[in-house]
């Protein structure tokens, strides 16, 4: 029985979603990671997607990091005076 035309199609398909799948799971990683480790690069995302720094906090949060939020506005507070 020969081999159904749309197999290698889906294949490839499937190929490619789970390469974007892990590209994406790799930069939500490295933007976590880039996040949790500089106070200036929150205040550029909090300037500019705000949304995602709010994913970032309420993340550290749910894992019991408490006072990121408050430090941060503190810190970018006191640069501004």
């Amino acid at each position: 029985m020969p081999p159904k035309p749309l197999e290698p199609l889906a294949k490839k398909l499937m190929k490619g979603v789970i390469v974007l799948e892990l590209l994406g799971v790799f930069g939500a990683y490295g933007l976590f990671q880039r996040m949790n480790n500089s106070q200036d690069f929150r205040n550029t995302m909090n300037r500019r997607f705000p949304s995602i720094l709010e994913v970032y906090y309420q993340s550290n949060e749910w894992a019991g990091v408490y006072g990121v939020r408050e430090r941060d506005h503190e810190a970018w507070s006191a640069k501004r005076d």
